[in-house]
């Protein structure tokens, strides 16, 4: 199949797979009417103008309540003066804001090239992306704390590292797993930029126990432990290591403990060979892939830390790897086993996703770009100059003339690799409603933050 070459051709093919995708995403998935929109907005509203307690908030006739830090309740306080339309109205644009920045970081310098064709084959692809599907209908924060991390990657890329550090820190502060990149400075020896993130959290944190004193100790010395009020851990859309485990009925943590320590023994040597070539798209991918395998649940819409893994793919010249992996992601492939997740098929189909994060993480390219071209880091020491070249002829050729035929050897230092966007595509099926309302929330533990509990006196 030719692709269309003119303007009109493409503008009918874009508006043709935007309306399929328009009838996908209204008729196929099971949409979420914004659920975790209106435990957010639920909480502070009821903070705020009824003196409530974070943590006792409860969505009227579920069990479902907050679970972030307090950090994110205090960041989320402006939703208590607007009803709940105009908050959904406002977390759409953010969202839709947030993963536009992140598409520009993913697409480094050569966004421009794509032009108006290509970023709208882009939209109508991520439009299919599961994990995205799911932030959007839930109302998640997800794709802006991607875009947070992100921008202390792409400060560390372009040699302005310096400013790097306060969106890990923020988005730390806001959910839990972000911090995992606090540990990706440490092994890459960016102590100051670690240590900004590390401040920035603990800035943010110590603010939110400054204005909710009762709930930052219950969240700290009982929520934060307790996984039971997140949700199940066999739950189908816990696409974590610890879920494949709970899934197979290993309840064991020291078996979940030894598969974490090799997967971050793997992630750790992976990344700093990434870090060493200047490749920090690619240590960034790295480090969502294993945040997501290791944390104890990881609903589908977590997988959002998956899209800079799939822009690595494309500017390592793996187009059609990418695309085929995507595409999986696209069909919601793991709710076909909701019911019952046993057997081969179901130990394989239920964790498909897990599957591909897992591959990721072993077979992930790094320090590779197609453009064959790279820019120094400033203030590396690890850069080797090249051996003189006996017998030099006697012209020597300018360092602006073009490349020979014969692409040259890597360099032996550390580069600034370009990166690519995501344009694969995605297929859709039919999967069962959940009986839960959201993956994201469950109900709460026996003992929920209340006037009684001695937690929140």
């Amino acid at each position: 199949m030719r692709l269309p070459r003119t303007d009109r051709g493409r503008l009918a093919l874009v508006l043709v797979l935007a309306a399929a995708v328009t009838a996908f995403t209204a008729t196929v998935p099971l949409l979420r009417d914004w659920f975790d929109l209106r435990v957010y907005h639920g909480t502070v509203d009821s903070w705020i103008h009824e003196g409530g307690r974070i943590y006792d908030y409860r969505v009227p006739g579920t069990t479902y309540g907050f679970t972030y830090p307090p950090f994110a309740a205090v960041v989320m306080l402006p939703m208590a003066l607007v009803d709940l339309s105009v908050a959904i109205a406002v977390a759409l644009l953010l969202n839709l804001v947030g993963l536009a920045f992140v598409l520009y970081v993913l697409a480094g310098g050569h966004w421009r090239r794509h032009g108006w064709y290509g970023w709208a084959l882009a939209g109508c692809a991520l439009a299919l992306f599961e994990p995205l599907r799911d932030t959007f209908s839930f109302g998640q924060v997800n794709i802006l704390l991607l875009a947070l991390v992100l921008l202390d990657c792409r400060l560390l890329a372009t040699g302005r590292g310096r400013w790097a550090g306060v969106g890990i820190g923020l988005a730390a502060a806001i959910k839990l797993t972000p911090a995992a990149f606090i540990g990706l400075l440490l092994v890459a020896r960016r102590w100051r930029t670690a240590a900004v993130a590390s401040a920035v959290a603990a800035a943010a944190t110590a603010l939110a126990a400054w204005v909710a004193p009762d709930a930052s100790r219950f969240y700290w010395t009982h929520a934060m432990w307790d996984t039971t009020r997140v949700g199940r851990l066999d739950y189908v859309s816990n696409q974590s290591l610890q879920g494949v485990l709970a899934r197979l009925g290993v309840t064991d943590r020291v078996v979940w403990a030894v598969v974490v320590v090799l997967v971050l023994g793997v992630w750790a040597a992976r990344t700093r060979r990434a870090v060493a070539a200047g490749d920090w798209t690619a240590a960034f991918a790295l480090t969502g892939l294993a945040a997501c395998l290791v944390s104890p649940i990881t609903w589908v819409h977590h997988l959002v830390w998956l899209l800079p893994s799939f822009a690595v793919l494309v500017r390592a010249g793996h187009p059609r790897v990418a695309g085929a992996l995507y595409a999986v992601l696209c069909t919601s492939v793991v709710w076909l086993w909701f019911d019952d997740a046993s057997g081969v098929d179901g130990f394989l189909g239920s964790n498909i996703y897990t599957w591909i994060t897992l591959g990721l993480l072993l077979r992930l390219p790094v320090g590779q770009s197609c453009s064959g071209r790279s820019t120094p880091l400033p203030r590396s020491t690890s850069e080797v100059a090249p051996a003189p070249i006996p017998a030099a002829p006697a012209i020597a050729q300018a360092s602006a003339q073009p490349a020979p035929a014969t692409p040259p050897a890597p360099p032996r230092g550390p580069t600034s690799a370009a990166t690519g966007s995501v344009t694969g595509p995605g297929l859709g099926l039919a999967r069962k409603a959940s009986s839960d309302p959201t993956g994201s929330t469950r109900p709460a533990a026996a003992n929920p933050q209340s006037s009684s509990s001695p937690a929140s006196s």
